[in-house]
């Protein structure tokens, strides 16, 4: 019995998301805000999609500012942010915004392990 690598299982999604979403979704934007729903991330918000998961319907979703502590995230998911009016979205290591934090690119795809990340700041 074979056992399959993390990356193999990464590029295995994101060719079956390809396939299930069609070519142009999962390229890289431009610095433009998306302005429709992307693979059920409404426009306006950041998502995050379930571990190990073909990016269908995000598990969690944000809109408003603030800062959200993440809870039982563990392992690779992909990431989407969709926000508008150059709006921010971040993921941070530490609790409520704190330690090293990211910024996610407006209109892409990113595959993150979430392991490490306990929030995520969204802001205008």
């Amino acid at each position: 019995m074979s056992r399959m690598s993390l990356r193999t299982k990464l590029g295995a999604v994101a060719a079956a998301g390809v396939m299930a979403l069609g070519t142009g979704v999962l390229a890289a934007g431009s610095a433009q805000a998306s302005d429709h729903t992307v693979a059920g991330c409404p426009s306006g918000y950041a998502c995050i999609y379930p571990q190990d998961a073909v990016p269908v319907t995000p598990s969690l979703k944000w809109s408003r500012a603030g800062t959200y502590n993440l809870s039982g995230q563990y392992g690779w998911h992909w990431v989407l942010n969709n926000q508008t009016s150059n709006w921010k979205f971040r993921l941070c290591t530490g609790w409520n915004g704190t330690g090293n934090c990211t910024n996610m690119p407006v209109d892409q795809w990113v595959a993150v392990d979430l392991t490490p990340i306990n929030s995520v700041i969204v802001s205008p």
